[in-house]
């Protein structure tokens, strides 16, 4: 049987990051395969943010290594920067932009051509049902929309790999139903999304999860392997119990 994970897009193995005596990151060990949706859940504070500015190449660890999209995390933070997506807790659009400006705008960071880039402005548009609201400022939108436009922002130059750090907070669960059909249509291009979040439901939404227990990985697998190793009925009753084991 060939192994799923055998060419992982990510790759972790012993990743530790240390702020002075605190160890925010420890001791990680996982892969994430082409396509997959890999849920990176925990409380606040687990080390969830921390370990994804690593993989991002905005931080560099304090021991392992890690490879994404096939570059090393400490010599080719460059060349990962260009093969990523990432959306934050905080909106990565201007909000005195207007949403037309705001696409226009990552698609020249991003390096695409012009023709390309009014192609998939056009598309993006369409499919979000916001044509008629192009010209308008980002602050004047709700924000269910708001976060259903940066995560197309996100992958409008098509990346490898997305990172959305809690990408679903604040907003209404049809809304959230309707950002994570967004994530469905990404990973059925071809784009591996990687993703934190507090809401242990969105964890069913997954291929795989894991949860980080105080920096560490206490969990990792299916949802639906998770459940029946801890005999829950969701994936909130398998997180309360790994934290109540700290």
């Amino acid at each position: 049987m060939v192994d799923k994970y055998q060419n992982s897009i990510i790759k972790v193995r012993g990743l530790t990051k240390r702020f002075g005596k605190f160890t925010a990151v420890d001791n990680l060990n996982f892969d994430v395969s082409q396509s997959e949706i890999f849920g990176f859940l925990g409380a606040n504070g687990a080390g969830k943010t921390t370990a994804i500015k690593i993989l991002c190449g905005l931080s560099s660890p304090s021991e392992g290594n890690a490879e994404v999209a096939g570059f090393d995390v400490y010599k080719q933070t460059e060349n990962i920067k260009k093969n990523i997506g990432y959306m934050s807790q905080s909106f990565s659009l201007y909000e005195d932009m207007t949403i037309v400006e705001n696409i226009r705008f990552y698609g020249g960071i991003y390096g695409m051509p012009l023709t390309l880039l009014k192609e998939r402005t056009n598309h993006m548009l369409n499919r979000l049902k916001m044509t008629e609201y192009a010209n308008k400022l980002i602050k004047e939108i709700p924000l269910g929309w708001k976060q259903k436009l940066a995560f197309s922002v996100a992958t409008l130059h098509r990346p490898k790999i997305v990172f959305l750090d809690e990408p679903t907070g604040g907003v209404d669960p049809i809304t959230r139903r309707q950002f994570w059909d967004l994530i469905y249509e990404a990973i059925d291009i071809g784009i591996t999304v990687f993703v934190t979040t507090h809401y242990m439901d969105e964890a069913e939404y997954c291929h795989r999860v894991s949860i980080m227990v105080d920096g560490k990985i206490a969990a990792l697998d299916t949802p639906d392997n998770l459940k029946q190793q801890y005999n829950a009925k969701s994936m909130n009753e398998v997180f309360l119990q790994l934290a109540r084991k700290k």
